[in-house]
């Protein structure tokens, strides 16, 4: 049942024969050994891929049904006995992971002793059941509405640009002053909204530069550039160093969630919801530079 469930997740019996350190056909013949235990075929296979039937994607329903009441089951007379222990594998976002999660994690592995963490730090979308792993940090206005979600924070947006650029160009004073600066996007934006006396305005940016990092966008910023909109946690160090200028301080700054995500519905472990706790209280609602 449990290699099923595996094989109807990961979509390939290789996948699992990988995750499991077995032969594929030590897998194929434990789905072969159900199918023919139950009289019905659960997966149609090809050359090329794998499809559940119908009663296989009923059987699949059931199956993990019954293997997550038997897991929340073990794992809360286990919690009861033991001292929080076991890995946990993280999905962190590159800039934020390091820069306020790394210190957070590092004194948390030090206070839980038994529990191993592994960081993966990657700011391209994963997917959790897939990649085997057990939590993900992740910054981002709209979390997987399928997963389960639980905020621990938030963050802003600050613009900013170089003193030197401010020189040459001018410092904005108003919103409606972006439209004549370099406005520098993040990934393929093409505008910025921002608020004004309860309204939304639009700034369309620049394509003198973009990129998918926001280091790399305050780089860009603090060589001259342009302005860039950035989290305040990449700003920080910038701004407390003086290689970058917040603009429009007066003016409402976008907020952005920080978000435990959850790959299933199944019952969170002792050691997870811990982590989760612990990051909760190390980070406030709201992050200032």
């Amino acid at each position: 049942m449990y290699t099923f469930v595996q094989v109807a997740e990961l979509g390939s019996f290789a996948a699992v024969a990988e995750q499991e350190g077995v032969d594929r056909s030590v897998i194929t013949r434990q789905i072969a050994a159900l199918e023919k235990e139950l009289g019905v075929q659960l997966i149609i296979r090809s050359t090329r891929q794998q499809a559940l039937t119908t009663l296989g994607q009923q059987y699949l329903e059931r199956c993990k049904a019954i293997l997550d009441a038997v897991e929340q089951a073990n794992s809360e007379v286990m919690d009861q006995q033991q001292r929080p222990c076991g890995r946990i594998k993280l999905s962190l976002p590159l800039s934020f992971g390091l820069r306020r999660l790394s210190p957070m994690l590092a004194q948390f592995a030090s206070l839980y002793p038994d529990i191993e963490l592994q960081l993966i730090y990657d700011d391209n979308f994963v997917d959790l059941v897939q990649q085997g792993f057990d939590l993900a940090i992740r910054v981002t206005h709209n979390p997987a509405q399928q997963s389960i979600v639980r905020k621990l924070g938030e963050c802003h947006y600050v613009i900013v640009g170089s003193p030197v650029y401010l020189k040459n160009q001018g410092v904005p004073t108003r919103i409606q002053d972006l439209l004549h600066h370099h406005c520098l996007p993040y990934k393929q934006e093409n505008r910025w909204v921002m608020q004004s006396n309860g309204a939304n305005l639009t700034i369309p940016t620049s394509n003198r530069f973009r990129a998918n990092n926001g280091e790399a966008l305050a780089e860009a910023a603090a060589q001259g550039l342009g302005l860039s909109q950035l989290p305040d946690f990449i700003a920080e160090s910038y701004l407390q160093e003086g290689s970058l200028v917040e603009v429009l301080a007066d003016y409402p700054k976008p907020t952005i969630g920080i978000f435990a995500v959850l790959p299933s519905n199944r019952y969170v472990p002792q050691r997870i919801r811990i982590l989760i706790e612990y990051l909760k209280t190390q980070l406030p609602i709201s992050i200032q530079p």
